[in-house]
């Protein structure tokens, strides 16, 4: 088991993308309960299972998988909750830490969240300029609920 401790933030401005080149990730759950999601997700041309735990505070229960690439492409199109989640995402090393930086496309266009992992809550990190607000105790934030309540109705 491993425990998950992570901090989620909005991104300002473009500053960051010259520092990274992106992987598409496309994800889907096959199962989105804040007690415990199920999530399948290509990561260019591999592929992941992950189960989580409840998120207490920014910590929670981690377990992710391998799986053969063409069982993960046929779970995200028959067994997915819809729609899936489609995203490129950056990663930017930056002192003893790597910002992952989640540009959203399809119905979450125009949302772009950086995230860090930490081994504690309490640790303390460099927030580089184009950090914004922090999001992450807001769980319309979370992958999860963005398939259920996407990005472009939030305003709606």
């Amino acid at each position: 088991m491993a425990k998950e401790i992570e901090r989620k933030y909005l991104v300002k401005g473009d500053a960051w993308r010259k520092l990274a080149q992106g992987v598409h990730y496309r994800q889907g759950y096959l199962n989105s309960a804040k007690e415990r999601t199920v999530r399948i997700r290509t990561v260019g041309e591999k592929a992941v299972i992950t189960v989580k735990g409840p998120t207490i505070g920014v910590t929670r229960m981690e377990f992710e998988y391998s799986i053969p690439f063409s069982d993960c492409v046929t779970m995200l199109e028959k067994l997915a909750e819809q729609p899936i989640i489609e995203k490129t995402r950056y990663k930017i090393p930056m002192g003893s830490f790597t910002w992952e930086i989640d540009e959203f496309f399809g119905v979450n266009a125009g949302l772009i969240v950086a995230e860090i992992e930490l081994p504690s809550e309490d640790t303390p990190f460099e927030k580089p300029d184009w950090i914004g607000e922090e999001v992450s105790g807001d769980p319309r934030y979370f992958n999860s609920n963005l398939v259920a309540h996407p990005f472009s109705t939030w305003g709606k």
